[in-house]
C-alpha cells in the first residue's frame, strides 16, 4: 500500500470535484491509500468558518472522514508535510506549485490534477 499525503488544496479538488480517472489511479503506481495530516485537518476547520470556504471545507471533512488520518506537526499544514518528506520522502498530493517545487527539491514525488485527472509528476 503506497500513502500518498494530501495537502489542503488538493482534498478540497479531490472531496468536490468530479475526477475522472479515480479507480485507474490505484493500478498505475500500485494500491494507494490517501492520508491526511492533522494539519490539514485544522486548516479545513479554520476555513469552514469563513463564508468563502465554508462549503467545500465542509464537504472535504465530510470526505476525510473515510480516509486514513496522520499526526504532522507544524504550524501550518505546508510546513509539516515539507517536513515529512524531509524525513520520509513519499509521494504529496497537492496542487499548490511552490510546495510541488520544494517537495521535488527535496527528492519527493508530487500528484496532482490535469483536467480533473490525477496524474503522477516527475
Amino acid at each position: 500500500m503506497v500513502e500518498v499525503i494530501c495537502d489542503t488544496s488538493f482534498l478540497i479538488h479531490l472531496s468536490t470535484r468530479k475526477i475522472k480517472n479515480i479507480d485507474s489511479v490505484n493500478t498505475e503506481i500500485g494500491q494507494i491509500q490517501f492520508v491526511v495530516p492533522s494539519a490539514v485537518l485544522n486548516e479545513l476547520r479554520k476555513l469552514s468558518k469563513t463564508q468563502k470556504k465554508k462549503q467545500d471545507a465542509i464537504t472535504t471533512l465530510e470526505f476525510a472522514r473515510n480516509l486514513k488520518t496522520t499526526q504532522m506537526s507544524g504550524k501550518f499544514a505546508d510546513q509539516a508535510i515539507i517536513e515529512h518528506v524531509r524525513k520520509r520522502g513519499g509521494i504529496i498530493a497537492t496542487i499548490d506549485n511552490e510546495l510541488k517545487n520544494k517537495i521535488k527539491k527535496l527528492g519527493g514525488s508530487v500528484m496532482s490534477f490535469s483536467n480533473d485527472k490525477i496524474v503522477l509528476e516527475s
